[in-house]
């Protein structure tokens, strides 16, 4: 939406509907059911019920403010390395080059799974130590953040067992070693600053993107800031808000999804997604699973429920 620059009424907000799937439902195939009319619909969806608290999930996004509300300088000294651990400032990251003219108008903060830098594994890509705030400053952040990307990641396995489900795949396939068994789990910490994102101009909050990854589970303050396009090929694209619910996870599917489906009829559909206005300040905690199997897409592998077409299966 752009700022208004005349009076008047304002356009109604166009707001997205999605399905709900409550991991505490006994009915596992009315979960499935939901998340493969997801995916011939846009690839996303609310999850509620997952089992983390939210008197937890408040504690972390109190715990996530004190550290953006740090001076600048203090934050700095936490700047994100080259293993994506770590604070990036405003500005820094341009998810729509095309149409942005400046960067995200947001900051972060990544953690990721903690591989001590004398571990083999740490010379994988996106594997290494994570890198934190002094103790003396955030005191107890480190333990908060550490605890809810174990929940988290918990909440993503239990999500990707229904996937398995909706594709036709042994309900575990996903908890295979090779697969989840390892998998690259970023935690992204995210405040974005409080003003009218301008379209006309080319000021985001967040550009316009798809997740080239599995799954994002994405946690939300009560701002409706994030938009979603149904069909990114649409002339002119289509943006819907996404209304947030307390305590729910917004869960968006991957490009790594659609190219393990060997991109189906019903991928078509899967949207992009941009924060496209922020009326005050929002704080999101968005919970990124990325698996490591990135060898395996390069590859072009697909699951072994779906036609091979020159490919591999995993």
């Amino acid at each position: 939406m752009e700022s208004q620059k005349q009076s008047g009424p304002e356009p109604p907000i166009k707001v997205s509907t999605i399905n709900c799937i409550d991991l505490s439902n006994p009915d596992i195939g009315e979960s499935v059911a939901l998340l493969k009319q997801a995916c011939l619909d846009c690839g996303f969806f609310y999850v509620v019920n997952h089992g983390i608290s939210q008197e937890f999930m408040d504690e972390v996004f109190a715990q996530s403010k004190k550290f953006f509300y740090l001076p600048l300088n203090e934050k700095l000294k936490v700047l994100r390395n080259e293993k994506h651990r770590g604070y990036t400032p405003m500005f820094d990251e341009f998810l729509d080059p095309d149409n942005q003219v400046h960067g995200d108008y947001k900051e972060g903060y990544y953690i990721g799974v903690d591989v001590p830098e004398n571990d083999p594994e740490s010379e994988k890509p996106f594997n290494g130590p994570n890198v934190w705030p002094a103790d003396g400053v955030l005191p107890g952040w480190r333990q908060t953040m550490e605890k809810f990307h174990h929940e988290a990641l918990e909440v993503g396995k239990a999500v990707s067992r229904i996937i398995a489900l909706a594709l036709d795949l042994e309900v575990d396939f996903f908890d295979k070693p090779e697969v989840l068994g390892k998998p690259i789990a970023t935690l992204r910490l995210l405040h974005y600053e409080d003003q009218f994102s301008d379209p006309a101009k080319g000021i985001y909050g967040a550009g316009a993107h798809s997740d080239f990854g599995f799954i994002t589970l994405l946690a939300t303050d009560d701002v409706m800031g994030l938009q979603i396009c149904k069909d990114k090929d649409a002339k002119p694209q289509i943006w819907e808000y996404v209304t947030p619910i307390k305590g729910a996870f917004i869960v968006n599917l991957g490009d790594m999804l659609e190219r393990w489906s060997n991109c189906p009829p019903c991928t078509e559909f899967w949207g992009m997604v941009k924060t496209d206005i922020l009326l005050h300040t929002l704080w999101n905690l968005t919970m990124t699973v990325w698996l490591n199997v990135c060898l395996l897409a390069k590859q072009k592998k697909v699951l072994p429920s779906f036609p091979k077409s020159g490919a591999q299966h995993i």
